[in-house]
C-alpha cells in the first residue's frame, strides 16, 4: 500500500500530484525582488510540493500595504514578475496558486494616499491616524470589477489556482463577513447570509472568470477568536452548508496571522485541529489546513481521520522545501523540522528577505545560488573550532561539499546556545537545530568531531588545515553594558548572574531583579524560568513593553501574558543604574526618577562579547600560515558578531560556501529597479 500523503488529489479541473500544499506566505521580497521570489518558490516545487502559492497579492492601489513588501497585480506591468514565479514553479511540475487580496480597512494606503475602505466607517484594524470610509454600492461594484480584472491577469500570467481570500483579518471579504466589522443595514449587512453576500459574489465572479481554465480556492478564517463578537465556528458551519460547494478547494485558517502562526513556545504542532475538525463534513470539496506540521505521522493522521485532504504548510516548507521528497524517498529522518521560532515572519515585518533558523538557504536561492540540499563540490582540509549552531552548520556544509572536516568542542556537549536555550520553557523544539545537523554529520564519513577538546594555536597550526572556522561563540556581559548603558555599571555587594550562569544551571533564589536590555526572547524566557522555580522576579526593561522585538515574531502579547501568569513583576521604562549591599538602584528612563529594589540577586541580560581569542592569536602568527598550508581563518557566527541563532547558522553556511573565495557579488546581486514614469 502506498503512502497516502503521496496520493494525487483532484482540485476542480486539475490534479495535485500529492497532498503537500505550500499555503500562501509573505516573504519580505514580493513585487520588489521578483527573481529572488521566483527562485524561492521554484525551490519548493523542486522539493516536491504539489501546490506552491504566492503571498497575498494586492489587486488595486486602493488597498496597498506600504511600507510592507507584498505581491502586486495592479496592472499588466506587474505580469513579468509573476511569470518568473509561475515558470519557476511549473518547471518542477507543481501547480502555481495566487492569493488575491483587497486589504481594505487593514491598511492605511500610505503610498497611494487614497482613503481606506471598509464595510462601515470605522477605525482601521491596526492603530493609525486615519479611518476607513464605509463602502458605497458603487465601491462594492468597483471591488468586484478590480477582483475580476486581477483574476484575468493571474490567468494570463499562467497561474493554475486563484485564491479568493477572506482570512487573517486582512481582507475586505472577511471584514464584510465579520460581525465585528460589518455594521451595515443594507443587503450586505445584518444576517450571516447578507454579510456573506460579497464573498459569495466574488467567488461566483472568480469561477465565471476562470471558466474551467484553472481551480478556485477560498482561504477563510474558520474562527476569528473574538468570541460572539466575531465570526465563529458555528457561523462557519452555517456558511459552508450554504456555499461549501462553490470553490474547488477550501483553505482553512484561524484568527489573525499571529493566531494562525503561533510560535512553538506558545502552541503545539497541529494546534488548529480542534477548530477545523469536522468542517469537511459541510463541503464536498477538498480541504487544506495548517498547524506547523513537522511530523509525517501527524500529517497522515490528519488525512486518515478525515480532518484534511491537503497538508498545508508555510513555515515547515520554509524550514525544509524538500520535505515532500524526503517523505517520498522514505528518508523522513532527514527532514529539517521547523522549530517554530518565527524568525521567518520577522522578514515581512522588517521588509527584508525571508530567513530561517533551520534553512540558511532560504532567501538566498537566487542571490547566492544556495540550494537547501546540494552544495558545490570542493576539496580542502577544514578545522571548525566550536560546536554551536554556527560550528555545526559550518562542519556539516563543508562536509557536504566534500571537504575533510575536523570539528572540536571544548565541552562535553555539542549544540552550544541552541542546546542550552532549548531547556527554557517552551523552547524545546529549538533542539532540532542541533539534532538535524548531528544526524546529517553522522552520514558524512569525511567529518569527525571531538568533545572536551580545547583548541590552542599550536594545535590548530599543526595538522595542515587549509581553512579554520573559529565558531567559539560569545559570552554574556556582567557589567551592564547593552543597548541602554554604554559604560559599566557600579555593581557590588549582590549575587550577579548572566544568562550563561542560568543556562549552566546556577540559579538564584529569593528576590531577583532581571534587567532585560537585549529586548528579544531570552530575557522573558529566563524570567519565566526563574519564576517557575520559585523566585520572586522583577523584570526591568528600558522599553515600553517586555521583549519588544518579539513583536516581529508575533508573540509579544503572549510573552507579556505568560510572564503575568507566572507572577513576574514587570517594570517598563526602567533600568538598573547600580547595586550594592543587596539593593539594586533603578531609574525611570522617562522621568529620570530614581528609586531602589531590595534583591538577593541581579540577572543581567544585556549584550554579549564575542570570543575571538583563538582567531586573534592565529592572526598574530599569520607569517606561519603559508608554511603550514593554512589559507584562511574566519570567525563565524556569534564569535564574529553576536546575533540570532538564525544568523549564526547562516554564517556557518556562508563559511562553507566561500571556501573557494568570497562571493562579493552576492552582497549586491539584485533585480534591476523599474523606473516608474
Amino acid at each position: 500500500m502506498g503512502d497516502l500523503l503521496l496520493d494525487p488529489v483532484p482540485i476542480g479541473p486539475l490534479v495535485a500530484r500529492n497532498r503537500f500544499w505550500q499555503v500562501p506566505h509573505c516573504n519580505g521580497m514580493g513585487h520588489r525582488d521578483p527573481s529572488m521570489l521566483a527562485a524561492m518558490r521554484g525551490m519548493k516545487a523542486e522539493g516536491g510540493w504539489a501546490v506552491v502559492s504566492t503571498e497575498e497579492v494586492e489587486i488595486h492601489p486602493s488597498s496597498e500595504t506600504t511600507p510592507y513588501v507584498e505581491g502586486r497585480i495592479w496592472d499588466e506591468a506587474d505580469l513579468p514578475g509573476h511569470r518568473l514565479v509561475v515558470d519557476a514553479i511549473h518547471e518542477h511540475g507543481a501547480l502555481a496558486a495566487i492569493e488575491l487580496v483587497h486589504n481594505g480597512m487593514s491598511v492605511a494606503n500610505l503610498r497611494s494616499r487614497v482613503a481606506p475602505m471598509g464595510p462601515s466607517s470605522q477605525a482601521l484594524t491596526r492603530p493609525g491616524p486615519i479611518q476607513a470610509r464605509g463602502m458605497t454600492l458603487d465601491d462594492i461594484a468597483d471591488l468586484r470589477s478590480w477582483h475580476r480584472a486581477a483574476v484575468r491577469r493571474a490567468l494570463e500570467a499562467g497561474y493554475d489556482i486563484v485564491y479568493v481570500y477572506a482570512g487573517h483579518s486582512l481582507s475586505t471579504l472577511q471584514h464584510f463577513l465579520s460581525p465585528r466589522y460589518n455594521r451595515r443595514t443594507d443587503g450586505y449587512g445584518g444576517s450571516l447570509a447578507n454579510r456573506a453576500r460579497l464573498l459569495t459574489e466574488v467567488l461566483e465572479d472568480t469561477l465565471e472568470e476562470v471558466d474551467g481554465r484553472g481551480a478556485v480556492a477560498c482561504r477563510i478564517a474558520v474562527d476569528e477568536l473574538y468570541g460572539d463578537g466575531g465570526t465563529t465556528r458555528e457561523h462557519m458551519e452555517e456558511l459552508l452548508d450554504t456555499i461549501g460547494d462553490l470553490p474547488d478547494v477550501w483553505d482553512f485558517m484561524l484568527g489573525q496571522w499571529s493566531d494562525d502562526s503561533v510560535t512553538a513556545r506558545f502552541g503545539p504542532e497541529g494546534g488548529q485541529e480542534a477548530y477545523v475538525a469536522g468542517l469537511k463534513e459541510h463541503t464536498s470539496k477538498p480541504v487544506v489546513g495548517v498547524g506547523r506540521f513537522t511530523s509525517p505521522a501527524t500529517m497522515r493522521r490528519m488525512v486518515r481521520q478525515g480532518v484534511l485532504d491537503f497538508i498545508g504548510a508555510a513555515r515547515p516548507s520554509i524550514a525544509d522545501p524538500f520535505l515532500p521528497n524526503k517523505v517520498a524517498e522514505g528518508d523522513e529522518s532527514a527532514i529539517r523540522e521547523c522549530i517554530g521560532c518565527n524568525i521567518c515572519v520577522s522578514g515581512d515585518w522588517t521588509m527584508s528577505p525571508i530567513r530561517c533558523t533551520q534553512n540558511p538557504a532560504m532567501g538566498e536561492e537566487w542571490r547566492r545560488s544556495w540550494h537547501p540540499e546540494r552544495l558545490r563540490p570542493h576539496r580542502a582540509k577544514v578545522l571548525v573550532v566550536g560546536g554551536g549552531p554556527a560550528g555545526l552548520e559550518a562542519a556539516m556544509s563543508a562536509g557536504k561539499r566534500g571537504c575533510e572536516v575536523v570539528l572540536t568542542e571544548r565541552t562535553r556537549q555539542l549544540g552550544g546556545r541552541a542546546h542550552l536555550e532549548a531547556a527554557l520553557p517552551g523552547l524545546g523544539s529549538w533542539r532540532r537545530v542541533v539534532d538535524y545537523r548531528l544526524e546529517q554529520i553522522d552520514r558524512l564519513p569525511n567529518v569527525e568531531w571531538f568533545l572536551e577538546s580545547e583548541m590552542d594555536v599550536d594545535e590548530a597550526l599543526a595538522h595542515g588545515f587549509e581553512h579554520i572556522a573559529v565558531a567559539t561563540g560569545a559570552r554574556w556581559r556582567a557589567d551592564g553594558i547593552g543597548t541602554f548603558h554604554r559604560f559599566p555599571l557600579p555593581l557590588e555587594g549582590i549575587a550577579l548572574l548572566t544568562p550563561d550562569d542560568i543556562l549552566a544551571g546556577t540559579l538564584p533564589s529569593g528576590r531577583v531583579v532581571l534587567l532585560d536590555d537585549d529586548h528579544f526572547y531570552l530575557g522573558g524566557a529566563i524570567a519565566e524560568h526563574l519564576a517557575r522555580v520559585g523566585c520572586e522576579v522583577h523584570l526591568l526593561t528600558s522599553a515600553a513593553e517586555v521583549s519588544p522585538w518579539t513583536e516581529l515574531t508575533m508573540e509579544q502579547r503572549r510573552v507579556h501574558r505568560r510572564l503575568r501568569e507566572v507572577g513576574v513583576h514587570l517594570h517598563p521604562f526602567t533600568v538598573v543604574t547600580g547595586a550594592s549591599d543587596g539593593t539594586v538602584r533603578i531609574e525611570d528612563v522617562v522621568m529620570g526618577e530614581s528609586s531602589q529594589l531590595d534583591a538577593d540577586a541581579l540577572v543581567l541580560v544585556t549584550s554579549r562579547t564575542a570570543d575571538r581569542s583563538l582567531a586573534d592569536r592565529l592572526t598574530d602568527r599569520a607569517d606561519e600560515w603559508n608554511d603550514r598550508g593554512l589559507r584562511s581563518v574566519r570567525t563565524v557566527g556569534d564569535a564574529d558578531a553576536p546575533g540570532t541563532i538564525a544568523h549564526a547558522v547562516w554564517d556557518g553556511r556562508r563559511f562553507a560556501e566561500e571556501l573557494d573565495g568570497t562571493d562579493i557579488a552576492a552582497l549586491f546581486r539584485r533585480d534591476t529597479a523599474r523606473v516608474e514614469m
